[in-house]
């Protein structure tokens, strides 16, 4: 996996549209909606963890 990862139009245009919304922020909504994409992302991290290891069987295991 040493190939970067291409982003379809889609993606790339979606990327800029939310690079412009951004830029219309204020400094105090950039910061509160910042933490909570982040929060987001742990959310996403989680959920992929927990159904990769529904998938390999490792229930049990004390895996993250």
């Amino acid at each position: 996996m040493n190939q970067p990862i291409e982003l379809s139009l889609e993606q790339q245009f979606n990327i800029r549209s939310f690079e412009t919304q951004v830029e219309k922020m204020s400094l105090e909504q950039a910061r509160d909606f910042l933490v909570k994409l982040y929060q987001q992302m742990v959310m996403r991290e989680a959920t992929y963890k927990h159904l990769l290891k529904h998938h390999w069987g490792l229930e049990g295991d004390s895996w993250g």
